[in-house]
């Protein structure tokens, strides 16, 4: 019946609606009038200033429906639902002109999923009305109008709880949290969360919840399986379109529940849907965007006590990082080790530490490109956080990760002297502990954790290079194998695997200040550097000129193979960088063997309070420049590098010292790091270890010592000879040592001089050298000292022909 004075758009909306007797027999569809409908929604879109009302007068059906609902009415609870399906149809129809229904429309839901959360019909009819506006809304409401901000809010919040509903029946669980991510699929798919970059990361942080919930919930396994799918299929099932075509072209979801007797979903198509919606968020967000996502994942993994699933916080960082546009991936590791470093200063290691520790070194060593990666800044914090937790206990149990998460650095080079950066870096700290840490009397483990902090960065530095050095370091691991495969095509494309392959190598200019450490006074510092100097020299150091490959065979280089002149004057001459670091490294070993004292004796420098810590990280005095504080810095550190060089050199220049015995790992060290040196740099190191052996030779035979020492020692020369002998391919040679080794203090080992006349007389050693046997034996016999070793001694330079 139509009253004389009742609107319009009242009587069509009335209209809509099947008589009150009928309203229980309206089921199963609760449909309005497909007749009066296509009436109302006509009139709607031709009058536009009505829709503010049509909104307001279906609002106030929803709010008094819903309130009856709530109590049980059925009636209710049918017009409800119709209602629900007039606005939805408001909003698909008038879609050019929902911002002026958008009020009453996420109001209406709002109520709606206030009054009855657990009806699944009138739930996901809701679900259906929210994702029509989100489809077709500018977004532009939200921030702007505060009622409308907090109305929308509490709208994702419903859905958000929805999503991750825990009821004890499975079925229902399922099909409440598929509807759920239904409504949040459509949140991300719209304007309304990019529009406002305030209200961006309260959306995200509602949003991001169910979505990490269920995700840990579901099994690795399941979910590699799934992330094929989802990535390889971008489309959503619920949503046709996003933000790819014009509002007016764009087609809105219909969600509707699952009919009773149906085989209901799976927990599998839950997580299917979290992770599409996962995979939404992350593809569609900004540098900014993506900082708040990962600030947002933080809050929700110390909400739902999710740090101790490691392997989940490790699959979502990687995932984070593929999933992100490629210009913006770099955020995820830099937000990562932010949140690591506020956590530097906990006195005992937490689950968030070591798991913050594996998800970022499983981001470095994922094959994922990430272009605009700060790798200095990452590795100065990583730095600082190792010494400092090994200031608050030497053995911290997160000073491994932490070397892994540096060590990882290495796997993305993005220029040619990136890794030389990075490890110029590392000495630097290096050396500032080397020379400047004292005791600090507050801290009695400060001499432990100067060794803890001096072994952690040697580990990272050796870790570091390794895996720069790695072939294929983009190879893909696990069983993913197509779409790591993927990933290391792009990784090609984009170039990163051919600056790896081309880098510049670490120049031993850069490694020169760190091989006082081989006489270090702690052993276990010793022993540390000695892998690391080992790696360097095997699979670091620039080895131009030293062989040449013919068929895969490697031989020294000859100068009629293409040896040019210029290098092997270089060579003979000492002036390279490389025959520097030689000659340095024979000179701290042979004071090493023959005086292992000095190593246990060499105390740290005591001139100011400051902490290792301070010192190493380069916080101290922070009330002087830093222009000021660096320069005084330096200057202080080459001072006292030398003077610790000076006390070294001469207290070996005396000759009245016995040889004494050291530790059995220095002599196997030492034998190592010798050989190593012959044999990846043949040429160089025979003119460095040569004149070194003859003086090792003659220490011995002149000084009085103790026996297990010189038998020692003299092992060291057998086995130097040896190497030299295998890499020269010397038959002669070789046949000497084989019959000089040495068990018994009686037993004379190797005869150096023998040896010199056997090595001058090999075609193979003259013909690199271009010498005769006279002048090459006056170079390989020439005076030598430690000192003259490592003040690299210059007296046999004129002596040299010129080769042109």
């Amino acid at each position: 019946m139509h009253h004389l004075f009742t609107p319009s758009h009242v009587q069509l909306l009335n209209a809509c609606y099947p008589p009150a007797s009928a309203l229980l027999t309206a089921g199963p569809e609760y449909a309005p009038s497909s007749h009066e409908q296509s009436r109302l929604t006509y009139y709607a879109s031709n009058h536009p200033g009505k829709l503010a009302k049509l909104g307001s007068e279906v609002e106030k059906r929803i709010r008094s429906e819903a309130k009856k609902t709530r109590a049980g009415n059925i009636r209710a609870r049918a017009s409800l639902l119709i209602s629900l399906a007039i606005l939805r149809s408001l909003a698909t129809e008038c879609r050019s002109d929902v911002t002026l229904l958008a009020p009453s429309l996420v109001a209406s839901v709002n109520v709606t999923l206030s009054s009855v959360p657990s009806d699944l019909e009138v739930v996901s009819r809701a679900a259906s009305v929210f994702t029509a506006w989100t489809t077709y809304t500018n977004g532009r409401l939200v921030g702007a109008d505060h009622g409308f901000t907090e109305e929308y809010l509490s709208v994702l919040q419903h859905f958000a709880n929805l999503a991750c509903s825990d009821n004890v029946d499975q079925e229902i669980r399922n099909r409440t949290r598929l509807i759920g991510f239904a409504a949040v699929a459509g949140a991300l798919h719209s304007e309304a969360l990019y529009n406002n970059a305030r209200q961006f990361r309260t959306q995200v942080s509602v949003l991001l919840h169910p979505i990490l919930v269920t995700l840990f919930q579901t099994d690795i396994a399941t979910i590699d399986d799934l992330t094929l799918a989802v990535k390889d299929n971008t489309a959503s099932p619920q949503l046709g379109d996003f933000r790819t075509r014009p509002a007016v072209e764009r087609r809105a979801a219909s969600i509707h529940i699952h009919i009773d007797g149906d085989l209901g979903p799976s927990f599998k198509e839950v997580s299917e849907a979290a992770l599409r919606s996962l995979f939404s968020l992350l593809s569609h967000a900004s540098g900014p965007q993506l900082g708040n996502i990962m600030q947002s994942s933080f809050d929700n993994l110390d909400e739902m006590d999710g740090w101790v699933n490691d392997k989940h916080c490790c699959w979502l960082a990687r995932k984070t990082t593929e999933w992100a546009q490629y210009q913006y991936r770099y955020v995820v590791p830099t937000w990562l080790v932010e949140k690591l470093m506020e956590t530097q200063d906990a006195p005992a290691v937490t689950p968030l530490q070591t798991t913050l520790a594996s998800m970022v070194a499983i981001v470095f060593q994922s094959p994922i490109p990430m272009i605009n990666l700060s790798s200095s800044d990452l590795i100065s914090n990583l730095l600082a956080l190792l010494l400092r937790r090994a200031s608050i206990s030497p053995n911290d149990p997160l000073l491994p990760s932490i070397v892994v998460c540096i060590s990882s650095l290495g796997c993305h080079i993005y220029y040619s002297d990136q890794i030389q950066d990075l490890t110029a870096e590392v000495i630097n700290r290096l050396t500032v502990l080397e020379v400047q840490t004292i005791l600090d009397s507050d801290n009695p483990n400060s001499q432990e954790s100067r060794s803890a902090s001096i072994r952690g960065l040697l580990r990272s530095l050796c870790g570091l290079l390794q895996k720069a050095n790695e072939p294929l370091h983009h190879r893909p691991t696990g069983g993913h194998t197509k779409r790591a495969s993927s990933l290391s095509r792009e990784s090609t494309k984009d170039g990163v695997l051919e600056l790896a392959t081309r880098r510049t190598r670490v120049s031993p200019e850069v490694w020169q200040d760190t091989l006082s450490l081989i006489c270090n006074g702690d052993i276990r510092v010793r022993n540390e550097y000695a892998r690391t100097l080992i790696y360097y020299i095997t699979g670091e150091m620039p080895k131009h000129g030293e062989y040449t490959e013919v068929d895969g065979i490697k031989k020294v280089k000859q100068l009629n193979e293409g040896m040019q002149p210029a290098n092997i004057n270089r060579f003979l001459t000492s002036e390279d960088a490389g025959s520097k670091l030689l000659d340095a490294i024979h000179g701290y070993a042979f004071i090493q063997v023959t005086n292992p004292r000095l190593a246990s004796d060499n105390p740290p420098y005591s001139g100011s309070p400051e902490s290792p810590v301070d010192r190493a990280t380069g916080f101290n005095n922070p009330r002087s420049s830093p222009s000021r504080r660096s320069q005084s810095s330096s200057k202080g550190i080459r001072a006292r590098k030398a003077s610790l060089l000076g006390r070294l050199t001469q207290a070996t220049s005396t000759h009245d010292t016995s040889i004494s015995l050291g530790s059995e790992d220095d002599y196997r060290n030492i034998s190592n790091i010798l050989v190593a040196v012959q044999e990846s740099l043949p040429i160089r190191g025979l003119l460095s270890a040569v004149p070194m052996l003859l003086q090792l030779d003659a220490e011995i035979n002149r000084s009085a010592g103790d026996g297990d020492a010189v038998v020692r020692i003299k092992n060291i020369v057998h086995d130097t000879w040896s190497a030299i002998a295998k890499t020269w391919d010397c038959p002669e040679l070789t046949r000497l040592c084989s019959v000089a080794s040495v068990d018994r203090l009686e037993q004379p080992g190797v005869d150096c001089r023998q040896a010199v006349d056997l090595l001058v007389s090999s075609p193979s050693v003259r013909g690199s050298f271009g010498l005769s046997k006279d002048l090459l034996r006056e170079r390989l016999s020439r005076p030598w000292s430690p000192k003259s070793a490592l003040y690299n001694c210059k007296w046999f330079y004129s002596r040299l022909p010129v080769f042109h």
